[in-house]
C-alpha cells in the first residue's frame, strides 16, 4: 500500500455511500421483471424436460458424456456457458472496476488456449477412450495412486474456486437486487440448480447451457448499449474511469491513493515489477494456469468427449475461442463504467463505508455489475438481465455439478466397489452433487473476505497454487514418451505441497486493506501469485524430469494411442480388437462378472414374463414407478450401452479432409484475431 491514513470521518461515510445513486432508480424487480423471470424458468424446464426426454440417460455413457452425440454448436455454446459463469459476470466486472482491462487478458489468452486444447490435446484423449481426466493419467502413466490423487485434488480445486465462487457471485446479484440474506439466496440457487443435473446427465446440461448462451448474450448487449450511451461513447468513459475517485478520498485525504484508478488503466501488458498484473506472469503465468483448464479439467473436456466425432469437437472450440473475444466488451468495460457512474460506492476503500454499501467491509468493487443492471435497465429488462445472470450460473453450477460427480463416480468409487453396476454408479453420482453442495456453502465466508473482496482476482490466486503441477503432469504425459508413473507422481506431490504451502501463508497473512501498513513476508507481499506460478511450474518440471530419469521408463504398451506421438496407434480399420482392449481393460474385466450376473438376470425375468398370460400385469411396474423410473434414467428400454462398433468409432480421431482445411482456416483466422487484439490493447 501506498501510505497509512487515518480513516475518514463518519459524516464522509454517508456523502460516499449516497452521492451518486441515480434518482428514481430501485434496488428490487417490479412485476414485469417476475414475469420475465418466470417465463425464464418455465422455458429452461421445457428444454431440460426435452433433453432428458430424447437422450439415453439408462447408463453411464448415456448420462456422463450425453451419448457421445452432441453437435459442434451445442458443445460450443455449453464450453462458453460453462466458463462464463456468475462468477465471471460479477468477478471480471469487479476487477475491471478495481484495476482496468488486465483482467481481460485471462478471457484472450483462453481464445488461444481453447485451440491448444482441440489441435493437441483431444485428439489424445479421445484415441484413448477415456471418461476422465483422472482416468487418462492412470492409462498413461499406470498404477492408481495417480488417478485418486488427482481425482480428489481437482474436487477440492471445485470446491474452491468454482462452485462456491459462483454460488457466491449469484447470491451478490439476489441480494442487491432483492435485498435476501445472501444464504438463503444460495439455497434457492442451489435448488433451481440442482434439478435437471441430478435427473438429466450431461445431456440435460449441455442442452439448457446452449439455451442459456443466448439469454446471456442478449441481456449483456443491451446492458452494454446502455451503458455507454448512459457514459456519452468510449472517449467519454476512459476520460471519466480516470477520473473516477472517491469524494472524501479527494476532499479529505489527499494522500490517499487507494481509490484512484491506475494509470496503466487500459493496458493490458503492465509494468514487470510494481503492478497488479505484470506483463511476464500475464504472458506465461496466466498460460500456465490456463492450460489446465482448458486442456485437463473434466469440466470442459467433457464437453468435447460428448461431441459426436473429432470435427465436431473442433469446431465446437473454434465457436468457443470466437465467443471469448466478448467479454471483455460485455462484462469488464461494464464494470468499469459502473465505478465511473458510481465512484463512491464502487471503489469505497474504508470498511465502514464499504460495509454500509454493500455489507462488506474489505470492498464492494464486486457489485459492479449488478449495480448497472439495477441502475440503468428498464422495466422489464432488469428481468431479463437477471434470467441472463441466473442462467450463467444455473450453466456454470450444473456443468460442475455434472464433471464433479463424474470424477467421484469412475475414479473414487469404482475403486471402492470394483463391482458396482451401472445403475448404483448413477446413483452414486446424483447424491454426491449434494455432498459438493454442502461443503461449498461452507467455503463462501472464506471467498467473501478474501483477496480484496475481488472474486476473479481470488479465483486466480487459488488457481496459481494448486492448478501448474497438474498442468505439468498433462503436458509431460502427452508429448514426452520417457515420462513414467514415479516422475509424474513425485513432481505432483512435491509440486503441490510447495502450492498448499504458499496458499497456507496467504491466510495466514492476508493482503493488508487500504491504507494500512503491508506487514507480509516479502515472499508474500512481493513475490506475484502469477510469478509464483510460473516459479511452481518450473520447480514441478525439474522434478518430473529428474526423478523420471533415475527410474525405468514405461513399456512401450503403456503408450499405445496415449502420447500426442502415439495417438494413431493400432489403426481402428486394421485392429478393432486391439482399440477396445486398450480401453481401461481393468476396469472392464472388473465389471464383467457382475454385467454377466444382470444380463442373465434379465434374461430370466423375459423368459418369466413371455411365458405368463399377457394380460398379466402383476410382473409390470406400476404406473408411479415407471415415471419415476424415466424421470431418474432408470427405464428398462434406456439400459443398453454402446456396442463394440460404437466404441471403435468414440476412440476415433480420423477427419474428412475438406472438413480438416475448413477446421484449420478457422483456426488460423481465430489465432489472427486474438493476436491483433492482444497488440492494440497491449
Amino acid at each position: 500500500m501506498d501510505s497509512e491514513v487515518t480513516s475518514p470521518s463518519m459524516e464522509t461515510f454517508t456523502m460516499a455511500t449516497n452521492s451518486s445513486v441515480i434518482p428514481g432508480s430501485s434496488a428490487s424487480l417490479d412485476p414485469p421483471d417476475i414475469a420475465v423471470l418466470v417465463v425464464y424458468f418455465f422455458f429452461i424446464l421445457g428444454v431440460g424436460l426435452w433433453s432428458m426426454y430424447r437422450t439415453n440417460r439408462g447408463n453411464v455413457d448415456g448420462y456422463f458424456l450425453a451419448g457421445r452425440d452432441m453437435v459442434w454448436w451445442a458443445v460450443g455454446a455449453s464450453l462458453f456457458s460453462s466458463n462464463v459463469g456468475s462468477g465471471h459476470f460479477v468477478g471480471l466486472a469487479g476487477s475491471g472496476a478495481a484495476g482496468g482491462i488486465a483482467v481481460g487478458g485471462y478471457e484472450w489468452n483462453g481464445m488461444l488456449v481453447v485451440l491448444m486444447m482441440a489441435w493437441l490435446f483431444l485428439p489424445v484423449y479421445i484415441a484413448g477412450g477415456v471418461y476422465t481426466m483422472p482416468e487418462y493419467l492412470k492409462k498413461r502413466y499406470g498404477g492408481n495412486r495417480l488417478q485418486i490423487f488427482l481425482a480428489i485434488l481437482v474436487l477440492f480445486i471445485y470446491i474452491f474456486t468454482k462452485i462456491s465462487v459462483d454460488m457466491y457471485a449469484g447470491a451478490i446479484y439476489i441480494q442487491q437486487s432483492l435485498g435476501w440474506n445472501i444464504y438463503l439466496a444460495i439455497v434457492l440457487l442451489l435448488a433451481l440448480s440442482a434439478v435437471y443435473t441430478v435427473t438429466g446427465g450431461l445431456a440435460a446440461v449441455i442442452y439448457t447451457d446452449t439455451a442459456q448462451t443466448v439469454i446471456l448474450f442478449i441481456g449483456c448487449l443491451i446492458l452494454m448499449i446502455l451503458a455507454f450511451i448512459e457514459i456519452g461513447g468510449f472517449s467519454s468513459f476512459v476520460d471519466k474511469y480516470m477520473a473516477s475517485i472517491p469524494d472524501y478520498t479527494v476532499q479529505h485525504y489527499p494522500n490517499y491513493t487507494c481509490g484512484i484508478p491506475r494509470a496503466d488503466s487500459f493496458h493490458l501488458l503492465r509494468d514487470p515489477v510494481n503492478s497488479d498484473f505484470p506483463w511476464p506472469g500475464t504472458v506465461l503465468g496466466m498460460t500456465i494456469n490456463s492450460i489446465w483448464y482448458w486442456c485437463a479439467d473434466q469440466v470442459i473436456i467433457q464437453r468435447c468427449l460428448a461431441a459426436k466425432n473429432m470435427c465436431h469437437a473442433k469446431a465446437g472450440a473454434i465457436m468457443c475461442s470466437y465467443m471469448k473475444i466478448l467479454p471483455m466488451f460485455l462484462m469488464i468495460f461494464p464494470g468499469m463504467i459502473s465505478r465511473s457512474l458510481f465512484p463512491n460506492e464502487i471503489a469505497c476503500q474504508t470498511p465502514e463505508a464499504c460495509r454500509r454499501v454493500c455489507n462488506n467491509p474489505v470492498s464492494c468493487t464486486d457489485i459492479a455489475y449488478p449495480k448497472l443492471v439495477l441502475e440503468l435497465m428498464p422495466t422489464g429488462l432488469k428481468g431479463l438481465m437477471m434470467a441472463a445472470m441466473i442462467a450463467a450460473l444455473m450453466s456454470s453450477l450444473t456443468s460442475i455439478f455434472n464433471s464433479g460427480s463424474t470424477i467421484f463416480t469412475m475414479d473414487v468409487w469404482r475403486k471402492v466397489r470394483r463391482k458396482a453396476t451401472e445403475r448404483e454408479l448413477m446413483i452414486v453420482g446424483r447424491v454426491f452433487v449434494c455432498v459438493l453442495v454442502v461443503i461449498s456453502v461452507l467455503w463462501v465466508p472464506i471467498i467473501q473476505s478474501s483477496q480484496g473482496a475481488q472474486l476473479f482476482v481470488y479465483i486466480q490466486v487459488i488457481s496459481s497454487y494448486l492448478q501448474p503441477p497438474v498442468t505439468v503432469v498433462f503436458v509431460m504425459g502427452i508429448f514426452w514418451k520417457r515420462a513414467n508413473e514415479q516422475g509424474a507422481f513425485w513432481g505432483l506431490m512435491l509440486g503441490l505441497g510447495t502450492g498448499l504451502l504458499r496458499m497456507t501463508l496467504d491466510f495466514i497473512y492476508p493482503e493488508p486493506a487500504c491504507g494500512e501498513p503491508d506487514t507480509r513476508p516479502d515472499v508474500i507481499g512481493n513475490f506475484h501469485y502469477l510469478y509464483f506460478a510460473i516459479f511452481l511450474a518450473g520447480f514441478t518440471l525439474i522434478v518430473q524430469i529428474i526423478v523420471t530419469l533415475l527410474t525405468p521408463p514405461p513399456s512401450e504398451e503403456r503408450l499405445v494411442r496415449l502420447t500426442w506421438w502415439t495417438r494413431f496407434d493400432h489403426c481402428e480399420e486394421e485392429n478393432e480388437e486391439d482399440v477396445e482392449q486398450d480401453e481401461d481393460k481393468a476396469e472392464q474385466k472388473d465389471l464383467q462378472p457382475e454385467k454377466a450376473q444382470e444380463e442373465k438376470s434379465s434374461d430370466k425375468e423375459a423368459m418369466q414374463t413371455a411365458e405368463g398370460a399377457p394380460n398379466d400385469t402383476a410382473s409390470k411396474p406400476s404406473l408411479l414407478k415407471r415415471g419415476y423410473q424415466w424421470f431418474c434414467g432408470f427405464s428398462s428400454e434406456q439400459s443398453a450401452g454402446p456396442t463394440a462398433e460404437e466404441k471403435v468409432m468414440m476412440t476415433s480421431i480420423k477427419e474428412p479432409r475438406t472438413w480438416r482445411l475448413v477446421l484449420n482456416i478457422n483456426l488460423v483466422f481465430v489465432i489472427a484475431v486474438a493476436l491483433f487484439l492482444w497488440g492494440f490493447f497491449a
